[in-house]
């Protein structure tokens, strides 16, 4: 597997794409913005699919190009609305496979109900969107957040299920690791974002 990141847009979007060493098949994780560079990397690097981590607006300015060039969009039924147009809709703990890869899907409600993360079976990786961050949740104080329930798909979906070493890789800044995070999570609560 190699993970290309691409920072797009005016505020700083993650853009990933997952590849398949042995197959040469990708995947690229939100189509945030610059849809001119994603296209280009979209060929290069044989990306078949388009999934979204979440619809906010930061996270899909790109969705129309990369549909107009023949790559299905695909994201979770509660966050379709957001999105300009879709193609297929993201069902929690379903499998994506990328080549060999096989990338499990992980409804994370929260930041928006229908968040999503993916996590690459067989390694260590976990791309979480703007669900966790270092230092914590994504933000919750907006129309469409719940800061208990993105503390609860946090602790119930991601620290349940993923060992420490097991870097997460967020839709903004830099990389943590779950074990990282781990520790601060009833400061977090305690907090209140």
């Amino acid at each position: 597997m190699e993970i290309h990141r691409y920072v797009v847009g005016p505020i700083d979007n993650n853009v990933f794409v997952v590849r398949c060493k042995q197959t040469g098949e990708a995947l690229l994780v939100d189509a945030a913005n610059e849809h001119d560079l994603l296209l280009t990397q979209c060929r290069v690097l044989g990306v078949r699919q388009v999934v979204e981590t979440h619809g906010h607006w930061d996270h899909i300015q790109a969705v129309p190009a990369v549909r107009d060039a023949g790559y299905e969009v695909a994201v979770a039924a509660a966050d379709a609305a957001m999105l300009p147009a879709y193609d297929l809709v993201l069902e929690d703990d379903a499998v994506l496979e990328v080549g060999r890869l096989k990338i499990r899907t992980v409804a994370t409600p929260g930041h928006t109900p229908g968040s999503m993360c993916f996590v690459v079976e067989g390694s260590p990786v976990v791309l979480t969107g703007d669900t966790l961050f270092p230092g914590g949740p994504g933000n919750t104080q907006t129309e469409l957040g719940d800061f208990p329930l993105i503390l609860s798909s946090i602790d119930r979906r991601l620290f349940a299920s993923l060992t420490d070493d097991t870097l997460v890789l967020p839709g903004h800044g830099a990389d943590t690791t779950i074990g990282r995070e781990r520790p601060h999570f009833d400061e977090w609560a305690e907090r209140g974002w």
